[in-house]
């Protein structure tokens, strides 16, 4: 699998806004760990349906999102790869998002198996 290639596929599909799109990349039984929650992971989402409800909250949270300045690194020989970003986008309050990010995805046969969110903290 060319992890590269799909986490080129998967920033694309994310700034496009594009759910269909990239849940096609998205196993069944796969799990996303946003940043914010009340864990120390922050908040989690189990299963193809929870992950597609929490990415839509995204969109409809900052519904001008766009992950920019991308770079992507990989391991293929642990089925890996890290997507780094700076997060634009306002939110619904009007408030202005500006924020370094990244994303550690780990992929099984050619689909993302778990998604691993983390952004800076700006005060």
């Amino acid at each position: 699998m060319d992890i590269r290639a799909a986490l080129t596929e998967l920033c694309d599909a994310f700034n496009a806004h594009d759910l269909d799109r990239i849940m096609a990349l998205f196993a069944d039984d796969c799990v996303l760990e946003m940043p914010r929650g009340n864990e120390p992971w922050g908040a989690r989402f189990a299963g193809k349906a929870n992950v597609r409800n929490a990415l839509a909250g995204r969109f409809e949270g900052l519904p001008d999102v766009h992950y920019g300045d991308a770079k992507h690194f990989v391991d293929s020989g642990a089925s890996t790869g890290i997507s780094k970003w700076t997060l634009t986008g306002t939110a619904r309050d009007g408030s202005k998002k500006n924020v370094r990010g990244c994303d550690f995805y780990t992929f099984r046969d050619g689909k993302v198996i778990h998604k691993d969110s983390y952004w800076k903290i700006v005060e």
